[in-house]
């Protein structure tokens, strides 16, 4: 069996002026050529740091990394980037220029090599099922469809090592299931090697192998439906977190021989100490609405490229409730939150926040809405990431003319002790708490949200919905949180549900 990875006792350490920590701890692992092989692992667990060294973007602190044989520390790491590996981001806008097409979009890496484009570029997108979208541009694709032909651009150079940073995060079930599809069929026609890194159990369906990787190391490894736990160099183990809940073992273990097998219980007296369990909200009643849609009409694109978003919608957003917007990719849904915003305009129709019609205002008036109203954490929450969680709270409140202790903002989504860390060394789910936060400071009567778990783990999606609800109640604000995770739904008190893709009028 040939390799085409090779990962022999991997460190990465980030070094900042507050200290240095560890993302990887020794982590081995083999890839062999061909193979599907699925990472998974919490957020902060090192998923993101050994697919970057994978990529070529980052060195390892200690340990060796081979690529087809090749020793990562040595080669020419630009040239390998370019040939050797194809790279798929969850953030699939990225790599999409709105003004091409998809055609254009998946041929722009050879065309701007001087190689033979148009023919490759069909070839592919026919493959995913996009053969009548060749034309298309971003705009006028769902999100499903856009990640696809993200995905043709990665292997449109024949690279060897496709590395996928979680390509499904900001899609609905159905959309994701096409990606993956979409990945296995093509990267058995391309002869691929794939990595995947996920938090989404659903990327497992098209893998050779899955492993799970916790503080930095290889905890778990399952081939055909068989899983083991791996031994580390020393006798490492690293247990499920089910496993030493249910047993009742918390930071002290003892483990004994009994009949040739090893038998772990907890120790000294020592019990675990689970997490208290979300305790049940107070019953607060629902405000008046923050927010009114009133057979809002909007349209992207214009002539033979124009597509209805919306057709007379209406809602209401009461105040102290959390609202879940819902619906495929390409629904509507940050569309939503940006015509609540004030950042998008209804052709037709009115948009409530208040008393105040957004629509009548103009580009400095709605500006100011937003800073005395409204607060937004997008899908990119623009952080700054050599900032502290409280430099990057505050650089809001002064872009706002707004005083208040960062402190106690962070304090409330439970960040206090981590105020003072860079954002950069904070987990994915710290990060979307931080953004949270530094909108809470503006002390908004409508905070919108959009996708806010997309790459989180369940157990950090649960604690981020639940905390969404809990500010509404004591904030008194009409959250509104654009969402396709049935986590986020199940602590919500209303739905919204968009349920058309946008209907071409051109």
């Amino acid at each position: 069996m040939s390799l085409a990875v090779e990962a022999q006792d991997l460190f990465r350490v980030h070094s900042t002026p507050e200290g240095d920590a560890a993302a990887l701890q020794g982590l081995t692992l083999s890839v062999a050529e061909g193979e599907i092989l699925t990472v998974l692992g919490p957020s902060g667990a090192g998923k993101t740091s050994f697919l970057r060294i994978l990529a070529g973007l980052d060195l390892p602190s200690a340990g060796t990394i081979r690529v087809f044989g090749e020793n990562l520390r040595t080669i020419n790491r630009p040239r390998y980037r370019s040939r050797v590996v194809g790279y798929l981001d969850q953030h699939y806008e990225r790599a999409l220029a709105p003004e091409l097409t998809a055609r254009e979009l998946v041929g722009l890496r050879l065309r701007a090599e001087g190689r033979e484009w148009a023919t490759r570029a069909e070839e592919l997108l026919r493959a995913v099922g996009l053969g009548e979208k060749l034309g298309s541009r971003p705009a006028q694709l769902s999100g499903g469809e856009q990640q696809r032909v993200a995905l043709c651009a990665a292997l449109a150079h024949r690279p060897r090592l496709l590395l996928a940073d979680e390509p499904t995060g900001e899609l609905d079930e159905a959309s994701a299931g096409l990606v993956y599809d979409a990945i296995a069929e093509l990267a058995e026609a391309e002869n691929c090697t794939v990595v995947i890194v996920s938090h989404d159990p659903a990327s497992t369906a098209i893998a050779d192998r899955f492993v799970h990787i916790r503080d930095g190391r290889v905890s778990e490894e399952t081939v055909a439906g068989e899983g083991s736990i791996v031994v580390g160099r020393g006798g490492w183990l690293r247990l499920p977190q089910e496993f030493l809940e249910r047993a009742g073992i918390g930071t002290r273990a003892a483990a004994s021989l009994e009949d040739g097998r090893i038998v772990v219980s907890a120790a000294g007296g020592d019990g675990v100490r689970p997490e208290p369990e979300l305790a049940p909200l107070e019953p607060v009643p629902a405000g008046a609405p923050v927010a009114v849609l009133r057979g809002v009409v909007k349209t992207h694109g214009h002539g033979a490229a124009a597509a209805r978003v919306f057709a007379g919608l209406d809602a209401e957003f009461p105040g102290a409730r959390l609202t879940a917007v819902t619906g495929p990719s390409g629904s509507g849904k940050t569309t939503l939150l940006h015509l609540l915003a004030g950042l998008d305009l209804p052709d037709a129709g009115e948009v409530l926040v208040g008393d105040t019609a957004v629509n009548a205002l103009d580009r400095t008036a709605r500006a100011e809405l937003r800073r005395h109203e409204v607060a937004l954490v997008p899908q990119q929450s623009g952080l700054v990431p050599f900032l502290s969680a409280r430099e990057n709270v505050e650089l809001g409140q002064e872009i706002r003319g707004l005083d208040g202790d960062p402190h106690e903002v962070l304090a409330s989504v439970g960040l206090a002790e981590r105020a003072g860390q860079r954002v950069s060394r904070l987990s994915a789910g710290e990060q979307v708490r931080v953004a949270v936060a530094r909108a809470l400071a503006a002390r908004p009567a409508l905070l919108l949200v959009d996708e806010p778990t997309a790459r989180l783990d369940q157990a950090n999606a649960l604690r981020l919905a639940a905390l969404l609800t809990t500010l509404a109640r004591e904030t008194g604000a009409a959250v509104v949180c654009a969402t396709h995770d049935p986590v986020v739904l199940e602590q919500a008190d209303a739905e919204l549900a968009l349920a058309a893709e946008p209907v071409a009028v051109g």
